[in-house]
C-alpha cells in the first residue's frame, strides 16, 4: 500500500518502439508467548515453485471495472502463461475521509464483504470458480495493519485501535482515510484471523498477499498462518522485506532491495556488479532459499511514481524484465497492463481504464512464463551460479540449473555494445536461444557482440 503524493520499449527484433509501500514507523510488538510443543506449522503449497503472479487492478482493468467484466480476460491470461491471479483488495472502501472520488482499496470498510463497485459476493465467488476451472490459483490482497476510517470496529470495538492521549484513533503519514489497529488486543487478533478464514471458507481462495506485512507483529502472522493452514495449504505473500516473515510462515516476500538497485543500474548510477552486492546482503539476512518477489512494476510503483516503461524506458525494459523472471529464488510478478503495455501511471482514487487494445508485450512475457513452467532450472529452489562473460560492470550473466534443466542468461546492462566471450567450460554446447529459436555454437573462447541493453536466454 502506498498513498503518498503522486510524484517505450524499442525492440530491434520486434520492429516497434513500445514501452514495459509505504512503511509505518516501527512499533513495539506485544510480548511473545512461548510456542506450545504440540504446535504444528504446516508448510505452504508447492504449486508456486515454478509459477508466476499477475496483479489484477479490477477497477481499472475494464471500462466496467467489475468482476464479471474481468472474467472475459481469463482465456487471454491463461494463453499468456499466467498462473496466480492476485486481486487488489476486493472489500468495500470507507467513505469517511475518503481520498478522491472512489477512495483507496486499502481503506477497508468491512473485512467480510465485497466492494459494490466491483459486483457482489456471488460475482466474486463465480469468478474464483471460473479461474479455478481454467487452472488459475487466486489470492487476494489483505490489509491487516489498519482499517478504513469508518470501519464498524471503530464504534463496536474502540479498543481495537491505537489512539492518542485524547482517545482519537491514529493514522500514519498521509493515510488519513485509515485507522491503525492495536495488536496488543487479543480479541482484535482473533477477529482478524476469523475474517481471513471467512474468505477461504466462502470464496475458496488460495492465499493472501498481505499489505505492509512487516508492520504487523510477526508473532501474529505466525499464529494466523498456522490457523489458516489447518483448513487449507494457503500461499502467503508478504509485502515486506523482513527475514522473520519467512520464519512466521510466509512463502515469499518482496525484494525491494533488488528493485531499487535495478532502477539505479538503469539510470547509470550503479553497475551490474551491484546485483551481487544485493544478493550477498540478502543471503546474509534471509533464510537459505527464501523466495522473493521480483518485479519491474506493481500498483504502488505505477500509481505513485511512474509505469515500469517510465522507470526502465526504451531498450532498457526488456533485460530487467528477463532478470525478474529468471533470477535466484525468484517469484516473478507482472502488473496489470504491462502486457499492453500501458505507458502511464494509472490513477489510484479515480476511474482510469487501462485501455487494453494490442497486447503488444504478451508474446514477450509468454515466452518467459512458458520457459519457467517447463524448465525446472527456473524453479525457486534451482541452483544459481554467476558466470563472467566479459566486462562484469556491464554484463550480468548467470546459470540456473536443476536436474536435467539448465538455463543461461546474459544481460547487457549498459548503453554500449559489449563483447561476450564464453570463458566457462560449463557454458560450452549448443543451447537454444529462447527468443531467436536458433542454436548457439558456444565453444570455449567463442566471442560475439551483444547490443546495448540486449538480453540472451539460452536453454540447454
Amino acid at each position: 500500500m502506498k498513498q503518498v503524493s503522486l510524484g517505450c520499449i524499442a525492440f530491434v527484433c520486434l520492429v516497434a518502439a513500445i514501452l514495459p509501500s509505504c512503511k509505518l514507523m516501527p512499533k513495539e510488538e506485544p510480548k511473545k508467548e512461548a510456542v506450545r510443543k504440540d504446535t504444528v506449522f504446516m508448510a505452504g503449497p508447492d504449486w508456486f515453485y515454478q509459477s508466476n503472479i499477475y496483479e489484477v487492478n479490477v477497477r481499472q482493468y475494464t471500462p466496467e471495472g467489475t468482476f464479471k467484466a474481468f472474467a472475459a480476460s481469463l482465456p487471454r491470461l491463461k494463453q499468456m502463461g499466467v498462473d496466480i491471479l492476485w486481486f487488489m483488495p476486493v472489500t468495500p472502501i470507507s467513505k469517511t475521509d475518503r481520498k478522491g472520488t472512489l477512495g483507496s482499496y486499502y481503506a477497508v470498510a468491512d473485512y467480510q464483504a465485497v466492494n459494490p463497485e466491483f459486483g457482489t459476493m456471488a460475482d466474486f465467488k463465480a469468478l474464483v470458480q471460473e479461474a479455478h476451472n481454467s487452472g488459475f490459483k487466486v489470492i487476494i490482497d489483505w490489509v491487516a495493519n489498519h482499517t478504513g476510517a469508518d470501519h464498524p470496529w471503530l464504534i463496536r470495538h474502540p479498543d481495537f485501535y491505537n489512539r492518542d492521549s485524547t482517545g482519537k484513533a491514529l493514522f500514519a503519514f498521509d493515510w488519513s482515510d485509515t485507522r491503525v489497529l492495536n495488536y496488543n488486543n487479543q480479541e482484535m487478533r482473533d477477529s482478524m484471523i476469523a475474517a481471513m478464514k471467512y474468505w477461504v471458507r466462502e470464496a475458496d481462495i488460495d492465499g493472501y498477499r498481505c499489505d505492509i506485512a512487516g508492520e504487523v507483529p510477526t508473532d501474529f502472522w505466525k499464529e494466523c498462518i498456522r490457523q489458516l493452514r489447518q483448513d487449507k495449504r494457503l500461499f502467503m505473500l508478504a509485502e515486506g522485506e523482513k527475514a522473520a516473515l519467512h520464519a512466521a510462515g510466509f512463502d515469499a516476500s518482496y525484494l525491494w532491495d533488488m528493485f531499487h538497485t535495478m532502477k539505479k543500474v538503469a539510470a547509470g548510477e550503479r553497475t551490474a556488479l551491484s546485483f551481487d552486492t544485493v544478493l550477498r546482503r540478502q543471503d546474509s539476512a534471509f533464510p537459505k532459499g527464501a523466495v522473493r518477489l521480483y518485479f519491474t512494476s506493481n500498483h504502488d510503483e505505477n500509481s505513485w511514481n511512474k509505469s515500469d516503461f517510465g522507470t526502465f524506458p526504451g531498450l532498457k525494459h526488456a533485460p530487467f524484465a528477463v532478470l525478474t523472471q529468471t533470477m535466484q529464488a525468484s517469484l516473478p510478478l507482472i502488473y496489470s497492463g504491462q502486457e499492453e503495455p500501458v505507458l502511464r501511471a494509472i490513477s489510484f482514487f479515480e476511474k482510469d481504464n487501462m485501455g487494453f487494445k494490442q497486447y503488444g508485450r504478451a508474446s514477450f512475457y509468454k515466452t518467459l512464463l512458458d520457459l519457467r513452467k517447463r524448465n525446472p532450472a527456473l524453479a525457486t529452489d534451482a541452483a544459481f551460479k554467476r558466470v563472467s562473460v566479459g566486462d562484469d560492470k556491464a554484463l550480468y550473466a548467470y546459470v540456473r540449473e536443476k536436474g536435467a534443466g539448465k538455463v543461461l542468461v546474459i544481460l547487457n546492462l549498459s548503453n554500449k555494445e559489449q563483447v561476450v566471450t564464453i570463458k566457462d567450460q560449463s557454458l560450452v554446447g549448443q543451447p537454444t536461444n529462447l527468443f531467436l529459436g536458433s542454436k548457439e555454437p558456444f565453444t570455449l573462447n567463442h566471442s560475439f557482440n551483444i547490443e546495448p541493453w540486449g538480453y540472451i536466454v539460452c536453454e540447454y
